[in-house]
């Protein structure tokens, strides 16, 4: 009888155990996401008189009358398209690599190791290393390659490993199938598991490059201007970019240029949800034709 009351005590307390801890991380989550939502209701009250058509087509000037943002946007733009062509192949291709192709061995442990090391440096580390590697070193100067190779530096880890967790997350009878049918292992990866893991990789290239769009340590000590007079049009002109803009009007005395920053802000948020945005029907698009 004493047994059976000790094991009915253990799974009440059990019970209760699990319904603190699920409290706790409930109340935690609506607390961050007020939060987040007063910030953001601040920064709309702040921006939304002076986010115009007009403010996004403007060049940067001491008057917030007649600032814009045109120069980080684009500069912002020049970044991410950059970036997304040197880190999507490279990463997916080491991904791709690493799951389908490398045996195991302690080579690829080290190899697997210091990936998932790399993807929790600190992005200032990095700003670091593009300034020596690809500032000095490659003499890039302090151009938009340099801070989209710097960018790509940043996310490339990031990429990887959520490629890697895509194409694991395919069934292996898919892999068998394939095999069975005559299949090469290239046929295989190609065809079958590459398209079967496009909505994961899709969502995890869209997340890493969202995390690229709103750094600005790296950028900063690669050499990127708190002030560009015009428009970058090739791979070695001068740049700015949208945090280190936003950055730079909220460090103004003038409450003008706050309003400025808020505005800035509103842009940078659009540009990320609508990234966002892009990954959600990707993954949407082509999850509807994949049937496991």
């Amino acid at each position: 009888m004493s047994t059976k009351l000790d094991i009915y005590t253990t799974k009440r307390r059990g019970r209760i155990a699990n319904f603190l801890f699920t409290s706790i991380c409930f109340l935690a989550t609506i607390t961050c996401v007020l939060m987040l939502l007063v910030l953001i209701w601040n920064i709309i009250i702040q921006g939304k008189g002076w986010l115009s058509w007009d403010f996004i087509e403007r060049l940067p000037s001491r008057f917030p009358q007649k600032a814009g943002i045109k120069t980080a946007l684009y500069g912002s733009i020049w970044l991410i398209s950059l970036t997304a062509l040197f880190s999507v192949p490279l990463g997916v291709g080491a991904a791709v690599y690493l799951e389908e192709y490398a045996p195991k061995s302690r080579w690829r442990k080290l190899i697997q190791l210091n990936i998932s090391n790399l993807a929790g440096v600190p992005s200032i580390v990095y700003g670091i290393l593009g300034l020596g590697l690809f500032v000095r070193a490659l003499a890039f100067e302090r151009s938009i390659l340099s801070g989209a190779l710097t960018l790509t530096l940043v996310v490339l880890p990031i990429i990887i490993m959520a490629s890697q967790e895509a194409l694991r997350a395919v069934p292996d009878s898919i892999r068998r199938s394939a095999y069975a049918l005559g299949a090469t292992r290239w046929q295989t990866v190609w065809y079958q598991v590459l398209p079967a893991s496009l909505p994961g990789i899709m969502t995890g290239v869209i997340l890493s490059l969202s995390r690229a769009l709103g750094e600005a340590a790296p950028l900063l000590i690669v050499g990127a201007a708190a002030y560009v007079p015009f428009v970058p049009e090739k791979l070695s002109d001068e740049f700015t970019a949208l945090p280190i803009q936003i950055f730079n009007w909220s460090a103004r005395p003038q409450e003008d240029f706050h309003h400025l920053a808020a505005a800035g802000i509103l842009v940078l948020l659009i540009v990320l949800v609508s990234m966002n945005a892009v990954a959600i029907f990707v993954r949407h698009k082509y999850g509807k034709k994949i049937r496991w």
